[in-house]
């Protein structure tokens, strides 16, 4: 087959890899915008689930992303000056230009043509250059949706809280949770080591926060230094890093009622978004390439290989894309929550998604729910109406 695939994320990226291995013989050009070292964002995470995935399906790339990583077991809650910690929880957590990386040089390596700084205008153009397939990994904003959109039938839904994409060399052991009452409002961050000296570190605040701050009237000099003031009892004196990045967004939840177009598919982010409190949005690309790989391996014809990626695939995307709803909601409606005691409310947070429960917690770490146990059995905890 002669593919062409647009954008050079992790979808697009695994997709070659997964199908220049399996068949030497398939003419494969990858059409990235920006350059080999240039990415949004700083370390992303994976949980033990996709490891098992990319091991299973290319080893080699496997073996050089978890040398590359930090692992640990713990989810932390920060919440009224106190720190609650949830054991049993295996996360790894990477640089995401690491990542990148390393799949430029598998692709590499494999005879995957990876065409860098290569800004694709028009999709028509490419379609009809001869390709058997095109595949649209042109992440969240993607191009190839916009301009097909009346076959695929998008629908994005632009959230209400705001966040930037951080990074600071405070060392955060475990995938932490921060809730901060400040004289604007309330700020939230997510933080997690990627690498021996950096962290990620997400700030996110509700519509009031945000109104009250006015962070889009600073200066990308001022973003910075106000929100580690913010969080100064967590940074431990260390800056907050913008990587020349500072961009407030708002998170669009992506889906689309068709997945392909003739000879043309949308993969990762381009397909489908899932908020990033669970973590799942490069989970969710790299299991789409492999969905859509083994399609081919088993149709060779394309038709059918993306209809039965559709119908196989979509069920499992809905699920997941239901979870990370649940966790973003919560969110945004964390005012009701936020009265609770830590305790009580790191168990709220830790069952928000509705993917884990009162059993799955106590399989995982039955010490804490020992201590939730404790506390139920407890004097009620008032709430602020009663």
């Amino acid at each position: 087959m002669k593919i062409a695939i647009v954008g050079g994320g992790p979808a697009g990226l695994y997709f070659a890899i997964l199908m220049k291995k399996h068949d030497p013989a398939h003419q494969i050009t990858i059409l990235e915008r920006d350059g080999p070292n240039d990415t949004f964002g700083w370390g992303i995470v994976f949980s033990d689930q996709t490891f098992a995935y990319l091991s299973d399906n290319d080893h080699d790339s496997y073996v050089n992303i978890t040398n590359t990583c930090e692992t640990w077991d713990n989810v932390d809650v920060v919440h009224k000056q106190q720190k609650v910690t949830i054991r049993g929880n295996k996360f790894s957590g990477i640089a995401r230009i690491a990542f990148l990386n390393i799949l430029h040089k598998r692709c590499q390596d494999l005879g995957v043509d990876l065409r860098f700084r290569t800004n694709v205008t028009q999709v028509d153009d490419v379609a009809r250059s001869g390709y058997d397939l095109v595949v649209g990994a042109d992440g969240a904003n993607s191009l190839v949706r916009k301009q097909y959109g009346e076959f695929f039938q998008p629908s994005v839904d632009v959230r209400k809280n705001k966040f930037i994409w951080l990074g600071t060399n405070q060392l955060f052991n475990g995938l932490t949770l921060t809730f901060r009452e400040h004289e604007a409002g309330l700020f939230i961050s997510h933080s997690y080591k990627f690498n021996k000296t950096t962290s990620t570190f997400i700030v996110e605040c509700p519509p009031d926060t945000w109104a009250r701050a006015s962070p889009d009237k600073m200066s990308d000099e001022q973003t910075c230094p106000y929100l580690a003031d913010v969080f100064k009892a967590d940074l431990g004196g260390y800056p907050l890093l913008s990587n020349n990045f500072v961009k407030w967004l708002n998170f669009p939840l992506v889906k689309n009622a068709r997945w392909s177009h003739r000879n043309i598919v949308l993969l990762g982010d381009a397909l489908h978004t899932a908020h990033f409190s669970i973590g799942s949005g490069t989970k969710l690309a790299l299991e789409d390439s492999i969905a859509l790989f083994k399609c081919f391996e088993a149709n060779q014809d394309v038709e059918t290989a993306l209809a039965e990626f559709q119908k196989a695939r979509k069920p499992i995307v809905d699920d997941l894309q239901q979870a990370a709803l649940e966790s973003l909601l919560w969110l945004e409606n964390i005012q009701e929550d936020l009265w609770l005691d830590p305790l009580p409310f790191a168990y709220k947070l830790m069952t928000r998604s509705k993917k884990i429960d009162y059993e799955k917690l106590k399989k995982r770490d039955p010490q804490f729910i020992a201590l939730y146990d404790s506390w139920l059995a407890g004097p009620p905890n008032p709430s602020p109406l009663s």
